[in-house]
């Protein structure tokens, strides 16, 4: 049974309704057994938990340290392309939309490449909108393969795919997949998406468990905080990724919950996320998900992005461009959305360290045998 075949939206629902009746024992006892089911994870994001909201951001802090460490791995997102057959009312990529649209070439996929490595990027992410005619799996598979020559680590953030596009990324160097539901909630769902493939909800919920039946690695859930009740969103989220770790246990699963931004087609989240409530969504992600990765982008600002970093984030996107070729010619395409963060790579990095962590620019390099060496000329 997939995990859309066993997805509740009406017992998250049920947890959420109990959830503001919780007392300080409830959230004390929810943060001391890990929040095992979405009951107690529904507890940790009650109105009591943000009472006790320091008491929750220490634990979490705790738990990041010692099973990551102080380190914030950091990469940088490659668009390939913006022309898009989906209409999604929150995206600036979206159709219809009056934007300079652009799909790079395979020279300027390894120009923006070869940029980003200039700045230390050893970890890449592939991001493209929705074009099956423009950005077609034998594409993206040959994107991969170019990146990975001034790459380690190359990840997508493309189109939901089955079984045999992912193995083709695979075997072209693909080593993560990531895919945002963008919202669990059905309805609400449906309401942002209103023509093109991405309005398959139980195929884009399943596409992750298709990528580790694939071979792929790492495995990238996450929602867009704006869309609907951040509440829902965050326990469907957890569950989805404990559903990843079980059933597709050889693969390292990662969260991301970025919130909407200003983008071409002037969207106004529905339900817009305070800073407050989206500290204590990433401080109870920790607290349930203590061997998962989580990912903030350059859609907050810089200050609250240094303070988030003790809380349990282990990635962080810095130096980003949200448009095709956006890294070797700023402002020929249209974004995805507009950054907060505008500092550079090497000002995010000496800021960590200021923090007193660790920014890793490379945290993976495929090794070879001698034997696969010589095969290859090398």
């Amino acid at each position: 049974m997939s995990f859309a075949q066993s997805f509740s939206p009406q017992a998250i629902r049920r947890a959420l309704e109990r959830a503001p009746h919780a007392k300080a024992a409830d959230v004390r006892a929810a943060l001391d057994a890990g929040a095992p089911d979405s009951a107690t994870f529904a507890i940790l994001l009650s109105p009591q938990a943000s009472y006790m909201l320091e008491e929750i951001a220490q634990a979490a802090h705790r738990r990041t340290v010692e099973r990551f460490g102080k380190t914030i791995s950091l990469y940088a997102p490659l668009y390939l392309s913006n022309d898009c057959v989906c209409t999604c009312t929150y995206c600036g990529f979206s159709m219809g939309l009056d934007i300079a649209r652009k799909t790079l070439r395979i020279d300027e996929v390894m120009r923006e490449g070869r940029l980003l490595a200039a700045q230390g990027f050893r970890n890449v992410l592939l991001v493209s909108s929705e074009h099956p005619k423009l950005v077609p799996p034998p594409y993206v598979a040959q994107c991969i393969r170019e990146t990975k020559r001034v790459a380690h680590y190359v990840a997508l953030e493309i189109a939901a795919a089955d079984v045999p596009e992912y193995r083709q990324y695979v075997e072209a160097g693909c080593d993560a997949v990531v895919l945002y539901q963008e919202t669990y909630a059905t309805e609400v769902y449906a309401r942002h998406h209103l023509g093109g493939p991405k309005k398959r909800f139980a195929w884009r919920m399943d596409a992750l468990e298709r990528a580790a039946h694939a071979g792929v690695r790492h495995l990238g859930a996450g929602v867009l905080l704006g869309l609907a009740d951040w509440r829902f969103d965050g326990v469907a989220l957890v569950e989805h990724a404990r559903y990843l770790q079980q059933h597709a246990w050889r693969s390292v699963v990662n969260v991301s919950l970025p919130r909407i931004n200003a983008a071409a087609g002037d969207y106004t989240p529905a339900m817009p996320v305070t800073d407050a409530e989206f500290v204590q969504l990433i401080c109870a992600l920790r607290i349930a998900l203590p061997t998962a990765g989580i990912v903030l982008s350059t859609r907050e600002t810089a200050a609250l992005r240094d303070r988030l970093v003790p809380l349990g984030i282990t990635h962080m996107s810095a130096g980003s461009s949200t448009e095709p070729g956006g890294y070797a010619e700023p402002g020929t395409a249209g974004e995805q959305f507009h950054l907060e963060d505008l500092r550079s790579a090497s000002v995010v990095a000496q800021r960590l360290r200021e923090l007193g962590y660790d920014p890793v620019f490379k945290d993976w390099e495929l090794m070879t045998t001698t034997a696969q060496t010589q095969a290859a000329g090398v």
